[in-house]
């Protein structure tokens, strides 16, 4: 097991869900916070996490590598933060131009996060190959790595109910998590390819051993 590469899929996962209720307090003012409001966020985060995983999936057998995976994070941090200049008047438009609140929340939900969750859902993909090595062990890994990874969800949905939402407005929540992915991607970046090598070079004498 290479902590950092879970740590890294732990705080994936976190963000995603922390950032799929915020989707609900940003739609609210104008669509309401009824079930269509919340069937068109769960619709959009599904289908962005499906094709991210799909992409996250095609791009880690392209010389995967730390840096890489790095990258990910950084990218996606980018596309994140500028919700807090936009979100306002994207909203203002589709509500204007869409009088039915199911399709104006829908198309919202879609120009909102579509983007960004489609960037995280390649950390669980990329994090399974940094660290499958052969194919015996790549179910143990993808099972290890997706715990980890529904259990930062899980936090994640805990931590911004029970209290962000509560302490903090939600553009400062959504600077702080831009912050976490920014910081995580430098871990990635600085400290990963170094435990991965390291972790590498133990199981190959260990083999050699045996």
């Amino acid at each position: 097991m290479i902590p950092i590469i879970h740590l890294l899929a732990f705080c994936g996962g976190f963000i995603i869900m922390s950032f799929e209720l915020l989707g609900g307090r940003i739609l609210a003012p104008y669509f309401g916070s009824g079930v269509y409001v919340w069937g068109s966020i769960i619709t959009i985060f599904m289908l962005s996490l499906a094709i991210g995983y799909l992409l996250g999936g095609r791009l880690s057998v392209k010389n995967p590598s730390p840096r890489k995976f790095a990258g990910i994070f950084a990218i996606s941090a980018i596309f994140l933060y500028p919700m807090v200049l936009y979100a306002q008047p994207v909203m203002e438009f589709i509500f204007l131009q869409i009088e039915d609140p199911r399709y104006g929340s829908l198309t919202a939900a879609a120009f909102l996060f579509m983007l960004p969750t489609i960037i995280l859902g390649m950390i669980s993909p990329y994090s399974v190959r940094l660290l499958v090595d052969n194919v015996e062990e790549s179910g143990k890994v993808a099972g290890a790595l997706y715990f980890t990874s529904t259990l930062g969800s899980a936090i994640g949905t805990l931590v911004t109910s029970f209290y962000l939402v509560l302490w903090f407005e939600v553009n400062t929540i959504i600077t702080i998590l831009t912050l976490i992915l920014l910081s995580i991607g430098l871990i990635a970046w600085f400290l990963a390819p170094d435990q991965l090598t390291a972790s590498k070079k133990t199981e190959n004498d260990d083999s050699l051993d045996d």
